[in-house]
């Protein structure tokens, strides 16, 4: 909210939308003043400067305290003419400002508006449906401001009802960018139609911003090395996966880890069913014997009543529930059985 009022006073500032309001206001003051004091009797306290400017203000805003007040036919005639002057400054004033507010509206709407954030998130791309899981995830997440850079294909706003700034033009243009504040974010989600295009756009945005966090969205994940000539601290994330592109944003590096986990050679993912005669205990203690004996981190349980994934460390493990663990191999139950005995040492 105070992002918008400081844009709406730069607006009227510059456009000097005040001016014509204000040229009025004063050409009451400076003409009502000798003809008050003309009319006035000799020493009357309204007239006085210090006094004056006040009456003059509460009189136009027709607020009218009566403090002080003027008492001859003539004082009267100027103080209704003073009524009407303010009333006029005061319509004026509205006036322009409601073209202002109706300005920077449209300026929201059309994405021409420049914005003045610092280290906030932009995602440059818009696709209908899934821009709008982004953008959720990424104002749930965080609490930094997000920019929306959509292509000039894209009308107005597609989301005015969500805190975020849009703004639109050429992904590739500096001068769009720097509209968008790329040079000075934190972070720079390129989730663009094509594979080429999240090239041609993580070039622009490398030069503009070396120092930006930037995760890439990609179709074909072999292309990453093409991004990686670019921006070598580039984090390119399957296209796919949406919630895995604002996770990397949020936690960079996690993107990484899930394909390592998910890479054949190295660790990988398995499950395996305690028995019948398993021994009822709890959590911490099937995670503590087989990370000691198998280095395997057990990652969820599937009890006979629910899935429990990342459980507290003494939540109960009865017999037949499955364990689902990353390790170097696929471990027998009877394996699993026999990691308990590196507990008890």
């Amino acid at each position: 909210m105070l992002y918008i009022l400081i844009r709406i006073l730069r607006a009227v500032i510059l456009r000097r939308n005040l001016a014509l309001p204000a040229l009025i206001g004063c050409f009451v003051f400076l003409t009502s003043w000798p003809f008050m004091w003309l009319f006035e009797p000799a020493g009357s306290a309204l007239v006085r400067p210090a006094n004056y400017w006040w009456w003059f203000l509460v009189t136009c805003a027709t607020v009218g305290y009566g403090d002080y007040a003027p008492t001859t036919f003539g004082g009267h005639v100027v103080g209704l003419y003073v009524i009407v002057g303010g009333v006029a400054t005061l319509t004026t004033l509205f006036a322009q400002l409601t073209l202002v507010f109706d300005h920077v509206r449209r300026r929201r709407m059309n994405g021409s508006i420049s914005v003045g954030h610092t280290g906030h998130v932009v995602l440059l791309g818009y696709t209908p449906g899934r821009s709008e899981r982004l953008i959720a995830e990424l104002v749930a997440d965080n609490d930094r401001q997000v920019v929306l850079g959509a292509a000039a294909d894209v009308g107005t706003h597609p989301m005015p009802e969500q805190p975020i700034d849009f703004v639109r033009g050429d992904y590739t243009d500096p001068a769009v960018l720097r509209r968008a504040g790329v040079d000075r974010a934190y972070g720079v989600l390129i989730d663009v139609r094509d594979d080429n295009e999240a090239l041609a756009v993580t070039v622009a945005v490398a030069h503009l911003a070396p120092d930006a966090l930037v995760v890439v969205a990609l179709r074909d994940l072999t292309r990453s090395t093409h991004v990686r000539y670019i921006d070598r601290d580039a984090r390119c994330v399957q296209w796919h996966n949406p919630r895995m592109l604002t996770e990397e944003l949020q936690s960079p590096g996690i993107a990484e880890i899930y394909t390592e986990l998910m890479t054949h050679g190295g660790a990988n993912t398995y499950s395996v069913t305690l028995p019948a005669g398993a021994p009822a205990v709890p959590f911490g203690e099937w995670q503590t014997g087989m990370g000691l004996r198998f280095a395997a981190t057990i990652i969820a349980v599937r009890t006979p009543d629910a899935l429990l994934v990342g459980p507290a460390w003494d939540a109960p493990v009865p017999a037949g529930s499955v364990l689902y663990y990353v390790g170097q191999y696929r471990l027998a139950s009877t394996e699993v059985l026999g990691a308990l005995q590196a507990v008890a040492v």
